[in-house]
């Protein structure tokens, strides 16, 4: 895909109350609220992209914005940050939000649980009943996608995609017995020097910290990055972090089996957090299931430099779902 192409598409940031929490979410494509929009016009699919952990969602606007020029620009592509991931700066407003009819109250929005309640009550409460759902999911995305499916059955989700999915014994994966110590007992030791010398750093110290750390990577970035030098944030992170060493520990193959035909699951050759033995091992016990292993070499973090090439994938996984779409809606125009 020409870079030029997709340097045009804009990106569209909004703050919202998701479940009492600030909430980021960056929409390419149509934005306006699609709740009240009841043309005929409006889009009949939204690709909705769950981030991993850190959930930052600029670090996925490159990878969302291949994915909507691969798609023709056809259908809108939305990221949600992960609660507690991100605040919303000084200068940007909180939009008003809906109210879940069906919602209850979260214990712990910031934890693994918490997390897919999270998904759901947005879910159900800015996406109309009738637009189909695709689901875009990495790492610990792809296990609060598992639950959310669990939970929310009556969501019209038609595909998810598990894009090296942390979804079973992730503390003994090799990233993961060194992780699980940092995350679940010494974490609190990097707490109090974290907000004495994070919290009092003004802004354009912050910026230029993460301009030259980007520039490093080789990484641009059009959204700002301030939420990754937040204390808030990070504490959030770790925390999520040490849930999921605790907590994803056995597959869910229940789930799994009852929405096989809607999964596809992508496993990389060289991901510490979800190593190949797990990849043959779902492999064997689901033998007819979409389930793939990397041939590339694509790292974990893939948003970084590899955001094109699983853009490119998703979206000729998508092609067959995407026609049917399409089918529909000149069925129904006619």
């Amino acid at each position: 895909m020409d870079s030029e192409i997709k340097e045009d598409i804009s990106v569209h940031e909004e703050f919202i109350l998701c479940c009492g929490v600030e909430t980021q979410v960056l929409k390419c494509g149509p934005w306006t609220a699609l709740v009240n929009d009841q043309t005929a016009n409006r889009p009949k699919l939204l690709i909705f992209i769950i981030t991993g952990n850190p959930g930052f969602s600029a670090f996925y606007v490159p990878f969302a914005k291949a994915l909507h020029s691969l798609t023709n620009r056809r259908f809108p592509v939305w990221i949600i940050s992960q609660a507690g991931h991100s605040l919303t700066p000084k200068d940007k407003k909180i939009l008003r939000t809906l109210d879940d009819p069906n919602a209850q109250e979260i214990k712990d929005v910031y934890g693994l649980s918490g997390q897919v309640e999270h998904k759901v009550a947005f879910l159900r409460t800015h996406v109309p009943k009738e637009m189909k759902l695709v689901l875009v999911c990495h790492s610990i995305g792809a296990y609060i996608a598992l639950q959310v499916l669990k939970r929310a059955p009556e969501l019209p989700i038609i595909r998810s995609f598990m894009l090296f999915p942390t979804i079973e014994r992730m503390a003994e994966s090799p990233n993961g017995r060194i992780a699980t110590p940092l995350l679940c007992w010494l974490r609190y030791v990097f707490y109090v020097p974290g907000y004495l010398l994070l919290k009092p750093c003004p802004a354009r110290i912050k910026s230029w910290l993460i301009r030259l750390a980007l520039q490093v990577m080789n990484v641009q970035s059009e959204i700002s990055l301030l939420n990754v030098l937040e204390p808030f944030c990070l504490v959030n992170v770790a925390y999520l972090g040490s849930q999921e060493m605790m907590e994803v520990v056995k597959r869910d193959d229940e789930t799994i089996k009852e929405h096989l035909s809607k999964l596809t699951f992508y496993y990389g050759t060289i991901d510490p957090w979800c190593p190949k033995e797990y990849y043959e091992d779902i492999k064997k016990h689901f033998p007819k299931g979409d389930i793939r292993l990397c041939e590339k070499k694509i790292p974990h973090a893939f948003v970084f430099r590899f955001h094109q090439e699983m853009a490119d994938m998703v979206a000729g996984w998508l092609k067959d779902d995407l026609s049917k779409i399409e089918k529909v809606t000149q069925g129904n125009k006619d």
